[in-house]
């Protein structure tokens, strides 16, 4: 697909979303800065795999891509229009979340089919006979038998709660989908049925996910392209294959050597990250990833770094600029 060509399905044009924050009862409130101008585009059927590390601000752009929350500033397209926040009804139309954790994401008073049928129900789509079907075919869809209809969520085991928070999030006939840890709180086991299943839908049905995960080897196996997110900015970008075969950003290398292997004969992978993670209201200066860079030069310290552009991506980093090497 030639993407200079073809308009993006999804895009998140230079978002920002600042919050202020006390540190203190008497204290002053401070800004801090979840995202810092992010872009981003996602083409019909492409899987977007975002990840990073906890707080970086990840689970703050699924709620502005959802319309739970407003970004301070920066726009969201869908098919080249904006999208208002306020306008929550229509953008659930072409938009659906599925949740980290089955276990808190379904109303534990509602049957199956209840909660399958609330997005109709909310939205005035068809009657009770019309709706009824809809949920038959959805569970058959994600495999799941026709009994579980009658029944309620402790019933179910965590992967089968799973397949009915996607049931929900797809008997609307959504055109993106944004899984936001979706595999997170599953068994391993289980973990590769769920993602098997999003990978066939994703076939059957033409979806574009944005994929949100901490997990290197899940956004590997399901993505098309990714996005490394560091305190808020995207600091690479790159087709899947290229960035697992070839990581150019530091902080990406660090990410994938904390993979953890199978073999028993080796230890834990040693990042070289340290333990501490920099305060948000107060980022580094110049290259934010610098105080814990193991490549880092004297200009990481005080100017931010480049744009640096390649095929089909980037990476923001000095080492690609020519003026580290001075």
């Amino acid at each position: 697909m030639t993407r200079t060509t073809t308009r993006p399905l999804l895009e998140l044009a230079a978002i920002t979303k600042t919050y202020q924050v006390k540190q203190g009862l008497f204290a002053k409130a401070k800004p801090l800065n979840a995202l810092g101008g992010v872009s981003l585009c996602l083409h019909k059927k492409d899987v977007l795999g975002l990840v990073g590390e906890s707080g970086c601000g990840k689970s703050t752009l699924a709620k502005i891509l959802l319309g739970l929350e407003a970004p301070t500033a920066g726009k969201v397209l869908v098919d080249g229009k904006e999208i208002d926040p306020r306008e929550r009804r229509h953008l659930a139309r072409r938009l659906q979340p599925i949740f980290q954790d089955p276990y808190s994401s379904l109303n534990p008073r509602k049957s199956i089919e209840d909660i399958i049928a609330l997005p109709l129900v909310v939205h005035d789509i068809g009657d009770s006979a019309s709706r009824s079907q809809a949920v038959a075919r959805m569970l058959d869809l994600v495999g799941l038998p026709a009994r579980v209809r009658r029944g309620y969520p402790n019933q179910l085991s965590g992967g089968q709660r799973q397949r009915v928070a996607i049931a929900r999030a797809l008997i609307m006939k959504p055109e993106i989908v944004v899984c936001d840890e979706p595999t997170s709180a599953l068994d391993v086991s289980v973990q590769a049925q769920i993602l098997n299943l999003l990978g066939d839908l994703r076939e059957e049905l033409g979806l574009t996910y944005f994929f949100i995960s901490h997990n290197l080897a899940v956004v590997e196996h399901l993505a098309t392209r990714v996005a490394v997110m560091y305190l808020g900015q995207i600091v690479e970008e790159a087709a899947a294959a290229a960035l697992f075969a070839n990581p150019r950003h530091p902080y990406t290398k660090a990410l994938l050597e904390s993979v953890l292997t199978p073999d028993p004969c080796l230890s834990v992978p040693d990042t070289h990250l340290g333990a501490s993670y920099p305060n948000p209201i107060s980022p580094p200066s110049g290259c934010r990833f610098h105080p814990r860079c193991a490549q880092v030069r004297d200009i990481c310290k005080t100017t931010p770094p480049p744009r640096i552009g390649n095929e089909g991506g980037h990476v923001d980093c000095h080492l690609y600029s020519g003026a580290a090497a001075h």
